[in-house]
């Protein structure tokens, strides 16, 4: 199962960090950007020839340090073709690193359009008798809000490719409790989400007891996530929002078992952006200043679990 190949890559770097490969321009240090552009010019071309110098040297600099990675696809998308171009780029080295990846890409539909979905993504698209791996990532976050259906037609290729998934049940944004705080029969919607995420794993344990099939569950709601943990035995979590969006260490340890496992934190900006932070000034090259970003969020987190 892939879940097992994620915990022993955890227990292997003693680290539960995912590096979210978010890059945005203003991330991005101004002779990488110069280059880019004197290459391809002020263009999606160049902009992405910019994303994919600032992730190789990120990667480069933590793939000893970290289990897995996890990019953001919209902030590719949004580059067109050439966009999705270094998002793939950015997966293939990252495996080619030995890194595990988790494709943030939040899709939700049914029928035709989940299994096109599934098919790019984490299995295979056929062209007459010729079959194709496109994105190639290991893990994929999906949105659960159309039921099922929406979920079901991923599920094969878990099977049959040695997939993953991570589906949305309490999110770390300020204002999810909107939907997913709604009581429904007396149970709150995330805790229901929680338990079908749950029973939808159980044919996809594997050894240390864990699913292949996870809930993205926000470190910002600490209480919540206590409860997930207790009633979830056997989903993995994804845990967003440490640092820039505020939750500490200490309001996540609430993720982990009683051994340390059970979750994989994440961190975007806080780290692929961290040479901006005065904590690392002295650090004259971006990526190092991420590597030392890394180790402190490893050891940091590895005081609560």
């Amino acid at each position: 199962m892939i879940i097992d190949n994620l915990i022993e890559k955890i227990k292997q770097t003693n680290n539960p960090t995912v590096v979210g490969l978010d890059p945005r321009l203003d991330y991005i240090p101004n002779c990488i950007k110069q280059n880019a552009y004197e290459k391809l010019g002020k263009t999606p071309s160049g902009a992405m020839e910019a994303f994919w110098q600032f992730n190789k040297a990120i990667i480069d600099a933590t793939y000893d340090l970290i289990p897995a990675v996890k990019p953001q696809i919209a902030m590719y998308e949004q580059f067109g073709v050439e966009g999705i171009a270094c998002y793939i780029k950015t997966i293939a080295y990252a495996k080619e690193m030995g890194l595990l990846v988790i494709g943030d890409i939040k899709r939700s539909d049914i029928a035709s359009t989940a299994e096109a979905y599934a098919n790019g993504h984490i299995g295979k698209v056929k062209i007459e008798e010729n079959q194709f791996e496109i994105y190639r990532e290991d893990f994929v976050t999906l949105n659960p809000y159309l039921g099922w259906d929406s979920i079901e037609p991923y599920l094969q290729h878990c099977k049959d490719f040695q997939k993953g998934l991570f589906i949305l049940v309490k999110t770390s944004n300020p204002n999810s409790g909107q939907l997913q705080d709604l009581k429904v029969n007396g149970v709150k919607l995330y805790e229901r989400v929680g338990e079908l995420t749950e029973d939808w794993g159980t044919p996809f344990q594997g050894k240390y007891g864990y699913s292949s099939i996870g809930a993205v569950v926000g470190a910002t709601h600490a209480k919540q996530a206590e409860d997930l943990r207790k009633k979830l035995p056997h989903t993995f979590f994804l845990v967003p929002g440490y640092g820039a969006q505020g939750a500490t260490a200490e309001d996540l340890s609430v993720c982990f078992d009683k051994e340390g496992l059970g979750a994989i934190v994440n961190s975007s900006r806080g780290i692929i952006a961290a040479y901006k932070n005065k904590k690392y000034a002295d650090f004259s090259d971006f990526a190092q200043a991420s590597r030392q970003a890394v180790i402190d969020m490893r050891d940091d987190l590895n005081c609560v679990r």
